[in-house]
């Protein structure tokens, strides 16, 4: 007969006191924990400090004359010279760690439509094969609102330049390409440095009823209605050499207003260009410093501190010059004191969303299923934004009816589905094509323990906060710590704002093209992108954006000739410059010229800044320097045409060598008898700089 132990009173006590704690096993994890924790163990990168870096600058500069710029939508304001070039910023980080790399630019362009990403990565895998990818790309666009328009390949964004430009499309499109083919040649082993700090006078909110229309206990959580943060990397070379840095701040391209006929970067190509002259950049050079002065959630954030179009200068150009120049000041300290090394290795997920027909679960929405909508834009997107005011007011809505266009509007056009937004256009429904893509990109970029997020998007400052604070959630336990939004990046299809700043219907909530459960949308879609990164777990491709080269049309009429009076030459002085001038004053020459369209002139320069040296000339100003304008104007020569005049100008700088100078203008001129186009350049009279 077997004895049977009885348990002691102890141990009983134990088993029940467990049980009531619900200790009786261990917790058994998820599967999605378990894939983190599989992926942080095999992470041949967790301690990575080494990486291949390299980068490049190319000019993207399209027509200087005669054509609409894009950002405003003021059918007047086309271009008519240059003060700054606008360029295209490469840069490519790869870890050898785990054999990934990525692309990151940051272009002087309004926006990045998505005919330009897709033309770009095509020539890149004609040259690189499968090395260069949708997946690994990222293109982003500053933002400046003084650069020409017409290339994108949807009707609406090329509605107010009158159609389709094929040279500027390429000259974009070529630009990039070779940015990036030089960050390819130029890459070799570096590191990475971080740095961040607030930036607390170049920047308000431009759209405050909106934002305050979040809840009150989000909006505590932050002591300011912009963000203030600028994050910058420090690219250094192994042996010794200086890279370049890429930055990320938040605010608008419009420090340049909507009567400006100048092509220009704006605050952040100023703030570039500093930073490059500050560092010698040769814009010429295979192998140069680059400074890229990226763009962030700006949606709601404008330069113009004193409200309006006042950016505190005197005039535009001193508004930049303010804006761009406190941008350039603190990103000066912070590379100067980069310190924090970025640590580990670089991955990446990509998806394409059709964007209109997003099923939105209740976690991401309001508790209900939700769905977003075919793209429309609302009546007070018409009136622009207070640094580019256009017609009538914003906050037109159907929630607060106040006039009688917008009650019959949103009795007869608003949909349901596109909620508080009184129609003015819907973009989704046009044919043949949407005049909006509808299918958009969304990347999630991790360079170590910084994030990237690519929104197509001009995300607002809670918009954007809340897309971070959301992929920080699921990247922390991977070595993640900070996130930052690239925005307009990819591609572009309007605003992104929150709920509660849709429902307010100002300019940026009638911009916010697919209803108003977009951010939700974007939020969904972006956390599984943030989850799959984390787990290490592949991603659907999603559906292929079409691809509307073929489609395109145009009003605009190109250069039939170019002419001048019988006893003068192309290249001869209308007006000369006086004999002898002073450091800080201006010397202007004029010219009978050529249109700009006749060559582009990229990679080179429409004006030169001479000083003699013995019996030769050596350049110290371009047509991209600050204190240099080329400017281009249609002359009436009756009874002949095409006549035009080019002015050059030249502020002389308080630091200029005293000397002898002179100013030359180098153009192009088509002939009306063969349409060849040949080349002309002519010099102003020496003058003496005392």
């Amino acid at each position: 007969m077997q004895r049977r132990v009885l348990p002691s009173p102890r141990l009983l006590a134990a088993v029940v006191l467990a049980l009531s704690l619900g200790a009786c096993a261990p917790e058994v994890p998820d599967e999605d924990s378990l894939m983190t924790q599989r992926a942080a163990l095999t992470d041949p990168c967790s301690a990575n400090q080494s990486f291949l870096l390299g980068s490049g600058l190319y000019d993207v500069t399209g027509p200087a004359a005669e054509l609409a710029m894009m950002g405003y939508a003021m059918l007047d304001q086309k271009t008519a010279g240059i003060h700054q070039r606008l360029r295209s910023r490469a840069f490519i980080i790869a870890s050898p760690c785990n054999g990934k790399r990525v692309v990151f630019v940051s272009a002087d362009l309004g926006q990045i439509f998505q005919g330009v990403r897709q033309q770009v990565v095509e020539k890149l895998r004609a040259k690189y094969g499968t090395l260069y990818t949708d997946d690994n790309v990222l293109l982003s666009a500053t933002h400046t609102h003084s650069g020409p328009g017409g290339f994108s390949h949807y009707a609406l964004y090329n509605l107010t330049i009158l159609g389709y430009d094929k040279q500027n499309f390429n000259a974009i499109v070529d630009g990039i390409y070779q940015s990036i083919v030089r960050a390819h040649d130029n890459l070799a082993p570096g590191s990475i440095r971080v740095a961040s700090g607030d930036l607390l006078d170049a920047s308000i909110n431009r759209s405050v009823g909106a934002y305050l229309r979040n809840p009150s206990t989000e909006r505590a959580q932050f002591t300011h209605d912009t963000d203030k943060r600028m994050t910058l990397l420090r690219l250094q070379g192994d042996d010794g050499s200086e890279v370049g840095l890429i930055n990320w701040f938040a605010v608008h391209g419009t420090s340049m207003g909507n009567d400006n006929l100048l092509i220009s970067g704006d605050n952040k190509g100023y703030a570039s260009y500093l930073f490059e002259k500050l560092k010698g950049t040769n814009y010429t050079a295979q192998r140069t410093f680059v400074a890229a002065f990226a763009q962030s959630n700006e949606g709601d954030v404008t330069p113009n501190i004193h409200g309006g179009t006042n950016g505190g200068g005197a005039n535009d150009f001193e508004s930049t010059e303010l804006s761009g120049g406190k941008q350039f000041d603190l990103a000066r300290a912070l590379y100067d004191t980069a310190s924090t090394p970025l640590t580990g290795g670089v991955d990446y997920r990509h998806a394409y969303v059709k964007m209109d027909e997003v099923q939105v679960a209740p976690q991401y929405a309001d508790g209900l299923w939700r769905t977003t909508c075919e793209a429309a834009i609302g009546d007070s997107m018409l009136a622009g934004a207070e640094d580019g005011p256009g017609f009538g007011s914003e906050g037109s809505s159907c929630e607060s009816i106040h006039d009688l266009w917008s009650a019959f509007n949103c009795t007869l056009f608003t949909t349901p589905c596109q909620g508080e937004k009184p129609i003015t256009l819907e973009m989704g429904t046009m044919m043949p094509y949407p005049w909006t893509p509808e299918v958009l990109p969304l990347q999630v970029v991790k360079l170590g323990n910084v994030a990237l997020v690519a929104l197509p998007f001009e995300p607002t400052t809670m918009s954007g906060r809340r897309v971070r604070q959301q992929v920080l959630a699921q990247l922390s336990s991977v070595g993640v710590d900070q996130v930052v939004i690239a925005g307009l990046s990819n591609a572009y299809a309007g605003y992104l704002t929150t709920r509660e700043e849709y429902a307010k219907q100002d300019y940026e909530g009638a911009s916010t093209h697919f209803g108003p459960w977009q951010l939700a949308a974007v939020q969904q879609e972006v956390d599984k992108l943030a989850s799959a990164l984390r787990t290490g777990t592949t991603v659907a491709p999603g559906p292929t954006p079409r691809d509307l080269r073929n489609e395109q049309s145009t009003l605009q009429t190109g250069v039939v000739y170019d002419d001048k009076l019988l006893w003068v030459d192309f290249g001869s002085v209308v007006t000369d410059a006086r004999a002898s001038y002073s450091r800080g004053e201006t010397v202007s020459a004029k010219f009978w010229g050529g249109h700009p369209k006749n060559n582009l002139r990229r990679q080179d320069s429409f004006l030169r800044v001479q000083r003699k040296s013995g019996s030769s000339w050596v350049t110290v100003a371009h047509d991209w320097d600050w204190e240099t304008k080329y400017r281009w104007q249609r002359y009436d020569c009756f009874p002949t045409y095409g006549c035009s005049h080019v002015t050059t100008e030249w502020k002389i700088p308080a630091d200029a060598t005293p000397g002898t100078y002179r100013l030359r203008h180098d153009g192009n001129w088509k002939s009306g008898w063969d349409g060849l186009i040949r080349s002309y350049s002519g010099t102003s009279r020496e003058f003496t700089v005392n």
